[in-house]
């Protein structure tokens, strides 16, 4: 676990990684999944909480202040009219003079506010007239038009709106500014207005808002650590049940989940302990029992080989005086001397399975030329090749530097190859192709046979496996080689490949590393292609055109399967259909 997290911590520390980093917590990490998805969600929670909450706040602190101010404002208006209403002039204007200072001392004084402001509604001049009047650097321009007139025209009733207000230090703060009529005898109306700032509520909104944030925030972060905490001690479990999983699935049989109380997550570290010490069981039962069948297989094999030696041996003694016997019981000597050496052939085979079964087979590497030994082993099978009228062609444009391999075993592949290429080539050209490349040499096996089907190539190395079982071997075989061959081209580290058509004939393709033998090597590069696509090459050779089958009969359009068999190609073999494929 930690060589698999230092790479994202480092990888962290450069912004431009960052998107990629994350994106592989996601995929990776359920905890990392939770977190994100419960902080994203929790936080959209508390800020629509902390928003609803200060609009709230800041709505009722406004209409408190408001009402107040309202309040504020009548009862001083209302003091004042009352104080002009029982006042007696008498027509002196000192008198008027000293009323109305008297009056805006009260309404000053009521009203909480230094900033008051009025003026004379009626144009008409009037000797007893008091003058406009502003204190606290309320001006006209402070108040609009729209509030003007409204209170011009609606004696009766008060009016207000909200007004940006800038106090001595030049700082913008909200307002409230009201206004409503004052009637003086003997004068007419004023339109009065008084202004409030609210700078004390504006001061209590941000502390309110400051504190509403702060606490989202904590709680947010108090939140990720609860699932921090919460959901580690759940992904734990997980993880170690995970880790455990992985070390049984690569072949740790003893491994175990710890139990830790009587939870949902003990019951199912249990319940997993209990299915290890199943599987645990049964894979022993299972490699017991291959073992015993190791065993037998070689020890009868082993037992057999002395019987079967004398057999032989007295075969051979009666298959050589087979000239003294009647017709009869000289082919039966012949057909017992045939059936034996094909029994001990069976019997060196299973041998060489048993051997790879309990893994004890080691390679005797020399320095080898690949395509030096093709030729000898094609040179070796021309005669068996020219009993069944099949002509066999060596091209190697690679493959001629020596490189490490049992040369007894891929001779032995080689055999095999070119065994079932002669059996199933229908009398037609095998092509051996030697080729190399910096990391690999390659040999293929080109027959232009009957074919088998994808399926059917998919079993072709399955042991006893026989695609046709009807049809005979005419080069005996055992039902082991291809099975062998692929042992020991896995044990050399490298592939044994096949490629096969019906009526387009057969490929396979040996590929061997130049180092380093041992386990198999999927992704080497062969340097001979397993599926043949140089036609020219093929046309070069004088290699004659596909089998014709009855899948490629009807394509044609032909009229019955025996004109199928009628066809001969150029070099004059007859052209069957087959009925399953190759038997290899």
């Amino acid at each position: 676990m930690p060589p698999a997290a230092t790479p994202a911590l480092f990888a962290w520390r450069s912004p431009r990684t960052w998107p990629v980093v994350a994106l592989q917590l996601w995929n990776r990490s359920l905890q990392f999944r939770t977190i994100l998805i419960t902080t994203a969600l929790t936080a959209i929670t508390i800020t629509v909480a902390c928003l609803w909450m200060a609009l709230a706040i800041q709505n009722d602190l406004f209409d408190n202040r408001r009402d107040e101010v309202l309040a504020d404002a009548s009862r001083a208006v209302t003091e004042a009219q009352q104080t002009l209403d029982s006042a007696e002039v008498a027509g002196s204007r000192a008198q008027m003079q000293v009323l109305w200072s008297s009056v805006l001392a009260d309404v000053r004084r009521l009203a909480s506010t230094d900033q008051i402001a009025g003026f004379r509604i009626d144009d008409a001049p009037a000797a007893l007239a008091p003058p406009d009047f502003g204190y606290g650097g309320l001006a006209a321009e402070a108040v609009t038009p729209g509030l003007r007139e409204r209170v011009q025209t609606q004696p009766k009733s008060q009016w207000w709106q909200s007004i940006g207000m800038t106090q001595a230090d030049g700082q913008e703060v909200a307002g409230i500014i009201v206004g409503q009529q004052l009637r003086v005898p003997a004068v007419g109306p004023y339109e009065v207005y008084l202004a409030y700032d609210l700078a004390d509520e504006t001061e209590t909104l941000l502390f309110v808002q400051r504190t509403l944030w702060a606490s989202g925030i904590a709680m947010v972060l108090i939140v990720v650590a609860i699932l921090w905490l919460v959901t580690r001690s759940l992904v734990s479990p997980i993880v170690e049940a995970s880790g455990t999983s992985a070390r049984l699935a690569s072949g740790d049989l003893k491994v175990r989940i710890p139990v830790h109380g009587e939870d949902e997550l003990a019951t199912l570290a249990r319940s997993f302990n209990g299915m290890a010490d199943s599987i645990e069981s049964q894979i022993h039962e299972l490699a017991e029992l291959s073992l015993v069948q190791q065993r037998f297989v070689s020890d009868v094999s082993h037992e057999l080989r002395t019987p079967l030696t004398t057999i032989r041996l007295a075969a051979e003694i009666i298959n050589d005086r087979r000239g003294e016997f009647d017709p009869a019981t000289a082919r039966a000597s012949e057909l017992l001397y045939t059936q034996v050496a094909r029994f001990e052939e069976l019997l060196t085979d299973l041998l060489e399975i048993s051997r790879y079964d309990a893994g004890s087979v080691q390679l005797e590497l020399e320095a080898t030329s690949l395509a030096h030994l093709a030729e000898e082993e094609l040179e070796s099978m021309r005669h068996v090749a020219e009993q069944h009228g099949t002509e066999l062609r060596f091209v190697a444009p690679g493959g001629y530097s020596p490189v490490d391999m049992d040369p007894r075993r891929v001779r032995r592949i080689l055999r095999n190859l070119l065994g079932n290429a002669i059996e199933h080539g229908e009398g037609r050209p095998i092509v051996v192709t030697v080729d190399s490349n910096p990391v690999a040499v390659a040999v293929g096996v080109r027959d232009y046979g009957l074919g088998m089907s994808p399926d059917d190539a998919e079993r072709v190395f399955d042991r006893f496996w026989r695609a046709d079982p009807s049809r005979k071997r005419t080069l005996g075989g055992t039902g082991l080689g291809l099975s062998i061959a692929l042992g020991d081209a896995r044990l050399h580290g490298g592939t044994l490949a096949v490629w096969s058509q019906l009526g387009g004939g057969t490929n396979f393709v040996l590929t061997l590393p130049r180092a380093e033998h041992g386990a198999a090597l999927p992704e080497l590069e062969s340097p001979v292609p397993l599926e043949p696509s140089d036609e020219s090459l093929h046309a070069a050779l004088g290699l004659t055109q596909p089998i014709l089958t009855l899948d490629v009969a009807e394509t044609e359009g032909l009229a019955d399967v025996g004109e199928v068999r009628e066809l001969r190609d150029i070099d004059g073999v007859g052209a069957r259909h087959p009925e399953k494929g190759d038997a290899r």
